[in-house]
């Protein structure tokens, strides 16, 4: 049983969250978005974009009013368990992509893994054109990551919590563990 209304699975790309978070929902027994299929769903639906690269070269303004829009959906669920980066890399440089004042999650996961893991994930998944990272990069975007979600729950009253998925299965249990209250 859950006692909350909305949790934030956060993490940098191929860290493994959409995979824990998908197989979480069914014994959590809440509802799952992911936010940036979301955000597709929503250019696809305005014939803006057909494809996550169409989207991100879309204007900023046009990107952040899908963004904002797929905020007020999301905010107006139940028991929902959402899936996003939370900070994005640009050529301009990090986008905080947790829109604090449309949703308040009462917890935020952040997802980590080493860096030799992600690396890995990223060149078994084909389903996504990824972000070409080197070791450096990809430790600064995670300590990024760290530091504006720490901040973010201190603004929400939210509890974080850092869990380390270097083995699915068992932080699967810990993610479930950690969300059941």
């Amino acid at each position: 049983m859950i006692s909350w209304n909305m949790a934030a699975v956060v993490g940098v790309p191929g860290v493994g969250k959409t995979s824990l978070c998908k197989s979480a929902v069914k014994s959590l027994g809440c509802n799952y978005i992911n936010y940036g299929d979301l955000m597709l769903e929503i250019a696809r639906g305005k014939n803006l974009a057909d494809t996550d690269k169409e989207m991100f070269e879309l204007s900023m303004d046009l990107q952040y009013d899908i963004w904002k829009e797929a905020g007020h959906i999301i905010s107006n669920k139940e028991q929902v368990l959402v899936d996003l980066h939370g900070l994005d890399q640009s050529p301009e440089g990090y986008l905080f992509s947790l829109p604090l004042e449309i949703v308040c999650p009462s917890t935020i996961v952040i997802v980590e893994a080493s860096p030799e893991n992600i690396f890995l994930r990223r060149r078994n998944d084909f389903s996504k054109d990824r972000i070409k990272d080197d070791f450096r990069s990809l430790t600064e975007h995670m300590k990024m990551l760290r530091i504006s979600m720490s901040i973010s729950s201190v603004i929400l009253g939210s509890t974080v919590y850092l869990l380390q998925n270097d083995e699915i299965n068992k932080s699967k249990k810990e993610l479930i563990n950690v969300l059941s209250f």
